[in-house]
């Protein structure tokens, strides 16, 4: 026969059997929250690793380093570190075997949707199992890469007016997402300027290029055409674009502070998100962290 229930203590809910009589329900203990649901509760506080596409341009590491400054001032103790897809050092492999045994975001220091993000950072990622790491999504598109690209204009000089226009010049993409991200880009720069025309052009392996970007919107009556740089730091495909802006043209967006916030952004973004299993993503889980 069951011990009577301790006075005071408030009665226990009851289910029905099968002959209709009626027996205590057992209490069962609430379980505890699951650890690990996220990247960072399953390893701690990831380190950050800004990955840039690199480039023979001198200036290009040296903006990308002040970028990072600018992060670690940001978020005191961080881990923030640089590698690199090719052409400057660290590349990213050196970068993660300095993280071996811990773990790792990779931000991509990208724009868009392209090779790189696809392809080229997750068989890096996959080639470091030491490190556990996850993708971060690509910096565009996003409203405060818009408020970088706005601020950026408004140093070069850029004030609204009848007949002006902004060629949104980029690096250029076969993949068509790519593409697509730069256009959204382009709507979304456009409205932050009131309406003014923004036509995306390409500086390689798209049309149109800033040249012919440039001419068309001339040919339309906009004589006061502006390049915005759709560029992380100076390089070639940045001096060329420059180069062909009638007027005003724009800095690449560096050390903007539109731009320190977003990579916290996507660092956030990607810790946030479950957490991969040893030396990869679980098994059917993308890489990438969403947009």
């Amino acid at each position: 026969m069951p011990a009577p229930p301790h006075p005071g203590a408030p009665p226990s809910p009851a289910v029905a059997s099968r002959n209709g009589t009626r027996r205590p329900m057992q209490r069962t203990r609430p379980s505890a929250r699951p650890t690990g649901d996220t990247f960072e509760e399953a390893h701690g506080s990831p380190a950050l690793v800004a990955v840039a596409h690199g480039s023979r341009d001198p200036r290009a590491l040296r903006t990308v380093t002040r970028l990072l400054d600018r992060v670690r001032e940001a978020r005191p103790g961080l881990d923030v570190r640089l590698g690199h897809i090719e052409l400057n050092e660290p590349l990213l492999p050196r970068t993660l075997a300095g993280l071996a045994g811990g773990s790792a975001v990779l931000v991509p220091l990208l724009l868009g949707r392209g090779y790189h993000v696809k392809h080229d950072l997750p068989a890096l990622a996959a080639a470091a199992p030491a490190v556990r790491t996850r993708v971060a999504a690509p910096l565009g598109p996003h409203p405060l890469l818009v408020e970088a690209l706005y601020g950026r204009l408004v140093e070069a000089g850029w004030a609204a007016g009848r007949g002006d226009a902004v060629v949104l010049a980029a690096a250029g993409s076969r993949d068509p997402e790519s593409a697509a991200d730069t256009r959204r880009t382009a709507r979304l720069l456009a409205e932050r300027l009131g309406g003014v025309p923004v036509v995306p052009a390409y500086a390689s392996a798209a049309t149109p290029t800033v040249p012919v970007a440039v001419h068309a919107l001339t040919a339309r009556g906009h004589h006061r055409t502006a390049v915005a740089s759709y560029f992380t730091a100076p390089g070639r495909f940045a001096t060329a674009a420059a180069e062909a802006a009638p007027g005003i043209a724009a800095s690449p967006l560096g050390d903007h502070p539109a731009m320190v916030r977003l990579l916290l952004h996507r660092y956030d973004q990607a810790c946030g998100g479950a957490a991969p299993a040893a030396g990869g993503p679980r098994a059917g889980e993308p890489l990438l962290a969403s947009v």
